[in-house]
């Protein structure tokens, strides 16, 4: 009867037990379930863009400048560092064209 009362608990960390095979099928799995997900979105994306154009609201550079804007503004690039960054690069290149 004493053992009655005692559980014996046996945990095991998946990461140890799964091949690296079988963490590459699962990631992949993973990967392309998320992709399912995005695919509408990239969709919309494109008709979103596709109806700025045919309505002239905006041209393709405005459309390009407005995309690198925003990823600037996620990415918090400090301006000023970019524009150093920019007039440096293009002065090389300036240079090296001619």
């Amino acid at each position: 009867m004493i053992g009655d009362d005692i559980k014996i608990v046996v945990s095991q960390d998946l990461r140890d037990t799964k091949s690296k095979t079988e963490h590459i099928v699962e990631y992949i799995e993973s990967l392309k379930a998320i992709e399912d997900c995005i695919k509408p979105y990239k969709e919309q994306k494109k008709e979103l863009k596709k109806e700025y154009l045919e309505r002239k609201w905006l041209s393709k550079e405005d459309i390009t400048l407005s995309n690198q804007a925003l990823r600037l503004l996620k990415d918090d690039v400090d301006m000023g560092d970019l524009i150093d960054m920019y007039n440096s690069l293009k002065s090389k290149y300036e240079r090296d064209d001619e």
